[in-house]
């Protein structure tokens, strides 16, 4: 920035949720501190305070509200002056939540997050404007440069994209974050672009939808151009493909996913189910044999490849013979990581209407028991890798108890936040470092490694100056959903 604008004031920020999620915290963050707000790590004595909201499922409401009460009853005891609530929380429940928390100063929902700033101006400039800002989801997907991001230095998520079109029946997201909409191949190697200029390394790729990326606004998918486009990107040296539907992988997306050089081995590929009748009642739009064959093709495309998904068992009317197939599908597939999560009762989605709705506890037991047959495949691939070597994106020093000179980071087979650490000992790291390690042991979802002796990590060289300094690794309270 070329020059300092007058401090209007500081604010806290709490983002909660999934990555999209903070990418628009970062966004919102960004324009803030723009125009003249300060960003503080703790919400007492703060302004204001922002909460960015998940409103997926019921759990994750209940962790928003939690968060927003809270802020509400410091501002009650003179600790704050105002509480701002946005994301999909405040979109989901647009009519409900000023009735539950009528203490709220402002509700920003989804797409209104651009006038985070003329909501703050008006909290503390006493003006009488409207206490809620709902704007329509728009035709083009919003850009999110000018972030400040709150993730480590190294490493970012970059939208592609935004809303859904699929509208599964289990899945409220259609309806807080509107259809499908693409953001140009132009407009993301920008933002990617503008991401290493900040010392990024890792370059984690976030869509609703990843595969249907293009279909909107080009006629047919283009998530294979996107890739070649930013396997070009000076700087980037992990490029990390989450959220692909089971479809529109086409030969020309196997092609590029087998030859993008910084394109690792690793998707996250949601299947929800496994059964066909199941399936077409959540409205996956696929079938098994199709998934197979997509799975069988990815692994003969990238060699080593790192798979997570997620199932939801006790979905309407799920028969224990159902559950099964799924359970022997989780146990010959043999996912490197898995997530399971039981149904999540929506009253706003088509699945609430579907008869033979299943208790609490026998989804809990379906759960726990695809979770038993998943630890020991999870664990036999951690231990697969010891004597290996792999390289390793340091993230952070680890925790104390663990010694001086340890260091807590991550092969290509594990996400941030969702996945296992790997740790280092070498005092002579630092965040960023690609480290080519061997493997000493695992335990459980973690592995402990050492450097390979003679050769140095690989670390940014910066070609030109920053134009700004960068924030602290991560000054926000940041919830993962």
């Amino acid at each position: 920035m070329s020059s300092t604008p007058p401090i209007k004031g500081t604010f806290n920020f709490v983002s909660l949720g999934c990555p999209k999620n903070t990418v628009d915290s970062e966004r919102m963050l960004g324009l803030l501190a723009q125009d003249g707000y300060v960003p503080v790590q703790n919400p007492d004595g703060a302004d204001l305070v922002i909460v960015n909201t998940c409103g997926f499922i019921d759990a994750a409401r209940d962790e928003s509200l939690s968060v927003i009460r809270e802020m509400i009853d410091r501002k009650r005891a003179g600790q704050i002056r105002g509480v701002v609530v946005a994301g999909c929380l405040a979109e989901r429940q647009k009519d409900l939540l000023l009735e539950e928390v009528p203490e709220v100063d402002q509700v920003i929902g989804v797409f209104g997050r651009e006038e985070v700033v003329r909501a703050a101006d008006r909290i503390l400039g006493g003006l009488d404007e409207q206490r809620t800002i709902f704007n329509p989801a728009p035709i083009r997907a919003l850009e999110d440069t000018a972030r400040l991001r709150i993730t480590p230095r190294h490493l970012a998520y970059l939208k592609v994209s935004e809303g859904c079109s699929r509208f599964c029946t289990f899945c409220a997201i259609p309806y807080m974050r509107g259809k499908h909409v693409t953001k140009s191949i132009e407009s993301v190697v920008a933002e990617a672009r503008e991401l290493a200029a900040d010392g990024v390394v890792e370059l984690n790729l976030v869509a609703q939808d990843m595969t249907y990326y293009g279909v909107d606004l080009y006629g047919r998918p283009r998530l294979a151009e996107l890739l070649r486009e930013l396997d070009r990107v000076d700087g980037i040296r992990w490029i990390r493909i989450l959220y692909n539907y089971p479809n529109y992988f086409t030969d020309e997306l196997y092609e590029a996913l087998s030859g993008c050089e910084k394109v690792i081995p690793y998707l996250d590929m949601p299947l929800q189910h496994i059964n066909d009748r199941l399936l077409k009642m959540m409205n996956r739009r696929h079938t098994r044999a199709e998934t197979e064959e997509i799975i069988r093709r990815l692994r003969r495309a990238m060699p080593g490849l790192v798979l997570r998904t997620t199932f939801i068992v006790g979905f309407p009317g799920e028969t224990e013979a159902e559950f099964e197939e799924l359970l022997d599908y989780v146990k010959e597939t043999r996912f490197e990581r898995l997530g399971v999560f039981p149904y999540s009762f929506e009253p706003d989605t088509p699945a609430a209407k579907l008869p033979g709705h299943i208790d609490e506890d026998v989804r809990t037991e379906r759960r726990d028991r695809v979770m038993e047959a998943q630890q020991p495949i999870a664990f036999g691939f951690n231990a697969s890798l010891v004597g290996r070597t792999v390289e390793v994106l340091i993230d952070a020093p680890a925790p104390a108890e663990l010694g001086p000179g340890v260091w807590a980071g991550r092969s290509h087979a594990d996400a941030p936040d969702v996945d296992g650490l790997v740790f280092v000992r070498d005092r002579d790291l630092r965040p960023g470092d690609l480290v080519p390690c061997e493997i000493l042991s695992s335990e459980g979802y973690d592995l402990t490694a050492r450097p390979v002796k003679g050769v140095s990590p690989r670390r940014r060289i910066r070609a030109r100056p920053k134009p700004r300094k960068a924030p602290p690794a991560s000054p926000f309270t940041i919830l993962p959903g």
